[in-house]
């Protein structure tokens, strides 16, 4: 059974970002292959703390475990985990949290890939998406047109000569204590340990040229404003052979709507209707994002009257069903009168069955509200 990630780290579950990166740090410092040669417990150790720190320290994977524990990466569509990582990948994603320590050579030469340097990741790309109350409730495939940094055609890449394509340089000084040799990152390649050798037709001083491109991206049902997607692999890519791309962040942007109002999983419609449709009954027929709805408001409806149609609000987005549309009856009362409505209603003005007379099935404006939000 797998051990819970803040205890691994031994942390709280309100530990800060900078607390978490501090506790990972003394875990990967304790369990290093560097510090325990052939400890095979020592090594487990420092992969459980680097998939602890995958998951809490990114606020999408943190929120999700906090909510679901270890289910929330089973499955098919799921977390592998650092356990299914080499150390190679460890120190790739998370190297730069070390430093130079260990007299500069925290990463030992062991862990270099085939001596090809540091993988370096391509930065992040954030976008925002504007998305309609009906992206919202039917949710499915939308693209976006996006433009992200690639190697140009024609770049390519040559073995840094400075430090013969391990992206770590040896310097030697003179000390109290004698000579002392320590390593550190090439100031040449950055630690690639490549640089570029012909430039593509475009690009910049990295080889790399701004290219558009279209991405799908997966829209759930019942999202919100703010939330944020994230496309693996579809970032800015990394100069050199060894790089990968970044990701794509979609922020997503709930564009307000003309007819409905949300209010969590619940839609608000004010349906307006005639002083003659109140008094008589009328059937209405209304669109809504869930298709043409018809309404039957019988004789004598009463204006602040308010009908909840169970399921027609905004699907949740974990799964729980759907929220309710709430109609909110407005009666319209006319500003002018022609003479032969005016002495209509001057008849009726003190006629009994216009005066009135609210009976014990009809409820007040505090209770209708009331029941709204039951």
């Amino acid at each position: 059974m797998k051990r819970d990630y803040y205890e691994i780290l031994g942390i709280s579950r309100s530990a800060t970002a900078a607390e978490i990166k501090r506790a990972y740090r003394k875990k990967a410092i304790e369990f290093h292959p560097d510090k325990n040669p052939g400890d095979k417990e020592a090594e487990e150790k420092f992969k459980e703390a680097a998939e602890a720190y995958e998951i809490l320290s990114d606020p999408d994977k943190k929120a999700r475990y906090d909510q679901y524990g270890h289910q929330a990466f089973e499955g098919p569509g799921g977390y592998g985990g650092a356990h299914h990582m080499d150390m190679e990948d460890i120190f790739a994603q998370f190297g730069d949290i070390f430093g130079d320590i260990f007299g500069g050579s925290f990463r030992s030469q062991n862990h270099s890939r085939s001596g090809r340097g540091q993988i370096i990741r391509g930065t992040d790309l954030r976008v925002r998406l504007k998305i309609t109350l009906e992206d919202i409730i039917k949710g499915g495939e939308k693209k976006i047109k996006i433009k992200r940094k690639v190697k140009a055609p024609g770049t390519t890449y040559q073995t840094c000569h400075q430090c013969g394509g391990s992206g770590r340089v040896a310097r030697v000084t003179n000390t109290i204590f004698g000579r002392m040799q320590t390593t550190g990152t090439c100031n040449v390649c950055g630690g690639t340990g490549q640089v570029l050798q012909s430039r593509g037709k475009g690009s910049d001083a990295n080889g790399m040229i701004v290219k558009e491109d279209i991405v799908s991206i997966n829209l759930p049902k019942g999202v919100r404003n703010g939330v944020q997607l994230r496309v693996g692999g579809k970032g800015n890519e990394a100069p050199g052979q060894n790089g990968i791309p970044g990701d794509l962040i979609v922020q997503l942007e709930e564009l307000s709507d003309d007819k409905f109002k949300r209010e969590g999983n619940n839609l608000h419609h004010d349906l307006y209707i005639s002083i003659p449709e109140a008094v008589l009954g009328v059937d209405k027929i209304l669109e809504t994002p869930h298709g043409k709805i018809k309404l039957h408001l019988p004789e004598g409806t009463q204006s602040g009257k308010i009908l909840r149609l169970k399921n027609k609000g905004v699907p949740d987005l974990d799964g729980y069903g759907y929220g309710d549309m709430l109609i909110n009856i407005n009666i319209w009362v006319p500003k002018k009168l022609d003479k032969e409505q005016r002495e209509f209603f001057e008849k009726n003005l003190n006629h009994p069955n216009f005066q009135p007379n609210p009976g014990k099935s009809e409820k007040s404006f505090f209770e209708k509200i009331h029941d709204m939000f039951s």
